[in-house]
């Protein structure tokens, strides 16, 4: 192998993670428009929205978050709120980890700052076929919604509430979720999990603190390891 062949393997992946992840931006910048149209309405400075932007970077626990502030909220409310709604992340990083284990514990903070739903599915997709340059794929996959939602969340803030109802653009977020989920649903347990979650998160919408999120995410994981553990057992017999 030639000095430049890692560089090359690097490139590769990390446009191959970008051109998977380039459908999804459709759905991820009205999503930030949508957020920084809320971070503007509930008072926030510029400086502010955008410090929330880069500091926490997560949509549903960013909007969660600016309604609480503009509800005038407890602070200690909030911060809680934000954690409870992002505690999926946890999850989806024990999935990873183990692909980015020769990695340094610096390049690996590094990377896990820009852990998203969308980026990790894609990324999680991908290391089930192809083996190299995982660190690079993911980077690419999760470098473009990163940059999508700073310059989504600035147009929103920019634009306040001159972006008119009839847009809809709230319609985009649950279509970018669904278009992650299905690829996925590929057996028996996955579609159990999904469908758990799914009436779940139906069941619990009311709960404070949107701990009906949380609900659902549990509650699919569970039943998916169930039916999976139970598929096993018949298979061993």
């Amino acid at each position: 192998m030639t000095p430049t062949a890692p560089r090359r393997v690097a490139q590769g992946q990390f446009l191959a993670g970008l051109r998977a992840i380039s459908p999804i931006l459709l759905g991820i910048f009205p999503f930030a428009t949508i957020s920084g149209v809320a971070a503007g309405e509930a008072g926030l400075s510029l400086a502010q929205a955008f410090a929330m932007s880069v500091g926490i970077f997560a949509g549903a626990s960013q909007l969660a978050s600016v309604q609480l502030i503009r509800d005038h909220a407890n602070g200690l409310v909030i911060v809680l709120t934000a954690i409870v709604i992002n505690l999926r992340m946890a999850m989806y990083s024990a999935s990873i980890a183990d692909h980015f284990r020769r990695y340094s514990l610096p390049v690996r903070a590094f990377l896990s700052y820009f852990l998203t739903d969308q980026a990790y599915a894609v990324s999680i997709t991908h290391f089930q076929r192809d083996e190299a340059g995982k660190g690079w794929y993911y980077f690419g996959a999760a470098i473009a919604p990163w940059t999508v939602w700073q310059l989504g969340t600035a147009m929103g803030l920019l634009l306040g509430a001159s972006v008119p109802p009839s847009w809809s653009l709230d319609f985009a977020i649950p279509l970018t979720f669904i278009a992650l989920v299905m690829p996925n649903i590929r057996n028996r347990a996955s579609a159990s999990a999904a469908m758990a979650a799914v009436l779940l998160a139906v069941a619990a919408h009311g709960l404070p603190y949107n701990l009906g999120l949380l609900t659902a995410a549990i509650g699919g994981i569970g039943v998916g390891m169930r039916v999976e553990a139970r598929q096993e057992a018949i298979g061993e017999r």
